[in-house]
């Protein structure tokens, strides 16, 4: 429990929490990098994923090769795009490196989120007249909102996670807390920023879990 205690007692000093290297300026840029990355993957992966499970074709070829992504050490692609011409761009490496993390949760409960809809209600609402645009707004995207909502928090919180691995190329984020005290051989402050990393990714859980209750329908129970 020494560990513990010290741990607390460093992140309630107030004079860790200020500054360029404080906690807060770490949390922003932690945050930044996060967002950023689940954004793009977002804006690349749910469009296609959808798209792919609505109309029914190639989308498990599509959903195989973005889990091969999985099998890759996101270090391993972050340490690739460091020597390539990208490892001048600030934050991009570790960006590119995110989002190619985040895509499969992403892309795969988007795809079977809309495959697993009752083909029965979507031959219904086909026979109703509706075009497949309809179909696809009224009935299938309501119907997989909650398995795609379960990708989005998945790769959330694996995005807050392993945006940690941004201050192994000398960027910022909470990670730098960790790699400092390694540094230092300061213990506490190792675990300390753990912890932090811990937290952010619960409260991140938290957030789309109130989100997903407040915002995505649900059936009516039996």
């Amino acid at each position: 429990m020494g560990v513990m205690t010290d741990a607390w007692t460093w992140l309630t000093t107030g004079a860790h929490w200020s500054g360029e290297e404080g906690i807060g300026a770490r949390l922003a840029e932690h945050a930044y990098v996060s967002v950023l990355a689940l954004l793009i993957a977002g804006a690349v992966a749910l469009p296609l994923g959808l798209w792919l499970g609505h109309v029914g074709r190639g989308g498990a070829l599509a959903v195989n090769v973005s889990n091969v992504g999985r099998a890759v050490p996101v270090f391993a692609v972050l340490a690739l795009f460091m020597v390539s011409p990208l490892r001048n761009a600030g934050y991009v490496p570790t960006v590119s490196a995110l989002v190619l993390f985040a895509i499969p949760p992403l892309l795969t409960n988007a795809y079977v989120g809309v495959r697993e809809v009752d083909r029965a209600a979507v031959r219904a609402a086909r026979g109703m007249g509706m075009t497949g645009g309809q179909v696809f707004r009224r009935v299938e995207l309501p119907l997989a909102a909650p398995v795609v909502m379960t990708g989005i928090r998945s790769a959330a919180v694996q995005v807050v996670a392993t945006a940690t691995i941004a201050a192994m190329v000398g960027q910022g984020g909470l990670g730098r807390i960790i790699t400092a005290g390694f540094a230092l051989y300061d213990t506490a402050q190792v675990v300390a920023g753990a912890v932090l990393v811990a937290l952010l990714a619960l409260v991140v859980e938290g957030v789309l879990v109130a989100v997903d209750r407040l915002l995505v329908p649900r059936p009516p129970r039996t």
